[in-house]
């Protein structure tokens, strides 16, 4: 379903495990990013009600979700650390067309989230497959239904709104681009790393 170019490694997950403050620290700061992402595209697009009605229960989802992770660091004693740079996630947005239309920077933006969802989902379909932690096992299940749901809202919102754009086009060259490099992550006790 999600059609990523590349699968994350499985021995990923005993790297994640391997420091588990640090992973949900940077998990936590995932999804307040992902809640300020929603918001943004709300701002910049405030006339298209829909999207904006869609995007704002997306927006507290995904804070809820940040709230969830936070609970589990203080259940287990651990600190909620200063926030992350996703260097990932930087690196993707590089590939965003920035001079182009305000309807491309929107699909744009749209596809960007889509696939920042999509590597979240299935990172965290692998956790929840692999993780030794019961508790985190059925957290990261629940989530990564959560995260293919988010990732199907913004490719759809793509989709109609960028009926003058090859949105299929453009998606495909997104997921090349993240293909490629992808293939420099998954090494590190972060959520993209």
């Amino acid at each position: 379903m999600l059609h990523l170019k590349l699968e994350t490694d499985p021995r990923w997950v005993t790297i994640a495990e391997s420091n588990l403050e640090e992973i949900l620290t940077d998990h936590a700061w995932c999804e307040q990013k992902a809640a300020t992402n929603a918001i943004t595209i709300i701002t910049h697009n405030s006339e298209k009600v829909d999207l904006v009605t869609e995007l704002l229960e997306l927006a507290k989802e995904e804070l809820e979700h940040f709230q969830m992770v936070h609970e589990i660091i203080k259940k287990r004693g651990y600190t909620l650390g200063r926030e992350r740079k996703d260097h990932y996630v930087n690196e993707l947005y590089k590939f965003m067309n920035k001079g182009g239309s305000r309807l491309q920077s929107m699909v744009d933006r749209l596809l960007f989230s889509a696939m920042i969802e999509a590597r979240s989902c299935e990172r965290f379909k692998l956790l929840s497959e692999r993780i030794n932690d019961e508790e985190l096992s059925k957290f990261y299940y629940d989530l990564m239904v959560s995260e293919a749901g988010h990732y199907t809202t913004f490719i759809t919102f793509a989709r109609k709104y960028g009926q003058d754009i090859d949105v299929d086009k453009r998606w495909k060259e997104l997921i090349e681009f993240e293909g490629e490099l992808i293939k420099s992550y998954g090494k590190s006790e972060s959520i993209h790393g």
